[in-house]
């Protein structure tokens, strides 16, 4: 499904083991309660600590604006790439312990919109890679910065509130909510303040992107799956969870599948929910 002269965006334990060191760099994404600790007792062999809240985002004061995980500033990511020794010729694999829907795949889709070409999301993530006995050490690992890559702007497209408003008023665009079905329906909701999902938005959730055993379906079969998701729909697509970035983990896929890479809603439900006077809707 990849084209020839296009890196897949999704590698195997297996495949990784195989890989030269030479320009290789290992990001750790995982995320959690004593993230880096945990990073530091153990994690694949050369593998560089990047932290979602500090590193993938730069948190407000106010989520009603841009959402519980907005992005940085263009300055600050090149800074932090700069700080871990990532150039624009670096071949990236980035994982984390939530089959690639958390902060792995937020960091594949910003180091893609950085320019980077070869960055790809490690299947199965970190409980796969120990299950094909991958080399592990612990502490802190050593290597030198990079030269900083300057970008005046993110190269894949970023909606806002209003342009997803404007474009499902519009019927312009598919609107996509990977979250899990239960929060879409508005039966719960465990992290934002508001159950309940954006009025025109379809739920697809990200776990359709996976088999029973967590890692990616065949680019073939996610092709098939979301060509029938999508019959008779716009074909402009725009991607939404709850904070922006567990809907990178449909977009990868997408990608993988050879669909044209569609837009990210950053804000997502956590913004949508905190807004005063958007319509939230229910299937309760």
């Amino acid at each position: 499904m990849q084209k020839a002269n296009k890196m897949s965006p999704i590698i195997t334990p297996s495949e990784l083991k195989k890989k030269s060191t030479e320009n290789l760099i290992i990001l750790d994404a995982r995320v959690g309660k004593n993230v880096h600790q945990n990073y530091l007792n153990k994690h694949i062999k050369g593998a560089r600590f990047i932290d979602l809240d500090k590193d993938l985002a730069e948190i407000g004061e106010d989520a009603a604006f841009g959402g519980r995980h907005p992005l940085p500033s263009l300055e600050k990511f090149a800074k932090t790439l700069s700080d871990l020794g990532i150039s624009i010729d670096s071949h990236v694999v980035v994982y984390d312990d939530k089959n690639g829907s958390n902060a792995a795949a937020r960091a594949w889709w910003m180091l893609r919109s950085f320019g980077l070409k070869n960055v790809q999301v490690l299947d199965g993530g970190f409980q796969n890679a120990e299950k094909q006995n991958l080399e592990f050490s612990s502490g802190e690992e050593i290597f030198d910065t990079a030269e900083s890559i300057k970008k005046d702007n993110w190269l894949l497209s970023v909606s806002s509130l209003e342009r997803v408003e404007n474009e499902l008023t519009n019927q312009y665009s598919t609107v996509i909510d990977v979250r899990d079905a239960y929060r879409y329906k508005g039966e719960s909701e465990p992290i934002d303040l508001v159950a309940g999902h954006i009025p025109g938005a379809i739920n697809i959730p990200f776990s359709e992107n996976l088999d029973e055993n967590g890692h990616f379906l065949s680019p073939e079969i996610v092709k098939e799956k979301y060509a029938k998701f999508l019959e008779g729909k716009p074909k402009n697509l725009i991607i939404h969870c709850g904070s922006g970035v567990t809907a990178c983990h449909t977009i990868l896929a997408l990608d993988y599948a050879g669909f044209e890479i569609p837009h990210l809603y950053v804000g997502s439900w956590s913004e949508w929910g905190r807004r005063e006077g958007k319509e939230i809707a229910k299937e309760i």
